[in-house]
C-alpha cells in the first residue's frame, strides 16, 4: 500500500532554512552517550599532517552486540550538538529508540599541516578520486576506534557520510572499499570540484554494479545553481541518475536551500534509517 504524505505548501523564498526535527534535540527519555576525543599527530597517508578524532558511543546495555560504525568527515562540524548536524544527538535517539542497530559515530576532521602557510589540507584528503582518504580511514581511524570498542565486520553497517567536499569523499570512499562501506551519506556533494572532473556520470553506467547504498541531498540554490559550468546542483543530479541507470540502491532527496549543512542536517535521521534499516523493519533497542 501507498504512504500518504502530509501536505505541505511548497516554499517560495531562495532563502530557506529547513527546522530541525525531535530526532534532532535531546529528549528528557534518552541517555547521553558517551563521547571521547582523541589526537592524532601524524599521518602514514598524509605525512606531516595532525586531526581530531571523536568517538561518539550511544547508551547500551554491557551484552550489546558489535557495533556498527559511522565515519563522518568534517568531525566537529557533524558532531557539534549546537550546530546544523548534531551526529551524536541523533544517533543517541535512534539507537535508544531501537530505529537502527547500535551503532558508534567516528567524526574525523580534516588534517592540518602543521607549520604551512596554508595549513588546511581538507580539499587534498576530501577531492581526489583515489583510495588513499579511505585507506587512510580504514589503516589509522578505524584501528583507534576498535582497539577500544567492539566493531562489527558486517560491511552492511558501515556508513561513511560528509557534505559539500566531504560528500565527493565519503561516495570515493564507498566506491573504492565496497568490502568496508556498503552505506554512504553525502550531503551537497562537491563533485563539480574533483581534480580532473566529476568521473561518476561516465563511470557508473559502464562499471559493473558494486553493493551499495547511496543517500544523496542536493539544493536548488547550491553553489552556482544557474551556471553553465562548476554547477553543484547540476553535478549531484547528474550523479543520481547514473545511479538510477546503472540500478542502484539510492535516494536523492531535493531542498530548496545553498551550500549549507541545514537540510543535510535535519535529514540525518532519516537518512541513517533509510541506509542502515531494510524495509522498515525496526532495530532490535540496546
Amino acid at each position: 500500500m501507498p504512504a500518504d504524505v502530509p501536505y505541505r505548501p511548497l516554499p517560495l523564498r531562495p532563502d530557506v532554512r529547513y527546522a530541525h526535527g525531535p530526532d534532532s534535540s535531546r529528549q528528557a527519555d534518552v541517555p547521553v552517550g558517551e563521547t571521547v576525543e582523541l589526537v592524532l599527530t601524524d599521518s602514514a597517508a598524509y605525512p606531516g599532517t595532525s586531526r581530531r578524532v571523536w568517538v561518539h558511543v550511544p547508551a547500551h546495555d554491557d551484552d550489546a552486540p558489535p557495533a556498527g560504525l559511522l565515519v563522518v568527515n568534517d568531525g566537529w562540524l557533524y558532531l557539534d550538538p549546537d550546530g546544523e548536524v548534531r551526529g551524536g544527538i541523533v544517533l543517541d535517539n535512534l539507537v535508544h529508540r531501537g530505529d537502527i542497530p547500535f551503532t558508534i559515530g567516528v567524526f574525523v576532521d580534516p588534517g592540518v599541516v602543521v607549520g604551512a602557510e596554508h595549513p588546511k589540507n581538507r580539499n587534498v584528503e576530501y577531492d581526489a578520486f583515489d583510495d588513499r582518504y579511505v585507506t587512510f580511514l580504514l589503516d589509522e581511524i578505524v584501528p583507534m576506534v576498535t582497539a577500544r570498542y567492539a566493531v562489527t565486520d558486517d560491511p552492511e553497517r558501515w556508513v561513511v557520510c560528509g557534505g559539500s567536499s566531504g560528500g565527493d569523499a565519503a561516495f570515493t570512499a564507498a566506491w573504492m572499499r565496497p568490502d568496508r562501506f556498503r552505506r554512504a551519506v553525502c550531503f551537497l556533494s562537491s563533485f563539480t570540484q574533483m581534480p580532473g572532473g566529476n568521473p561518476y556520470p561516465n563511470l557508473l553506467p559502464r562499471t559493473d554494479r558494486k553493493p551499495l547504498r547511496i543517500f544523496l541531498q542536493a539544493g536548488h540554490r547550491d553553489l552556482n545553481w544557474n551556471a553553465p559550468t562548476r554547477n553543484w546542483l547540476a553535478e549531484n543530479l547528474r550523479v543520481a541518475a547514473a545511479l538510477a541507470e546503472a540500478g542502484y540502491d539510492f535516494r536523492l532527496v531535493l531542498g530548496d536551500g545553498g551550500h549549507s549543512p541545514n537540510h543535510g542536517g535535519v535529514l540525518l535521521p532519516d537518512a541513517l534509517r533509510w541506509a542502515l534499516v531494510r524495509s522498515g523493519a525496526a532495530a532490535a533497542p540496546t
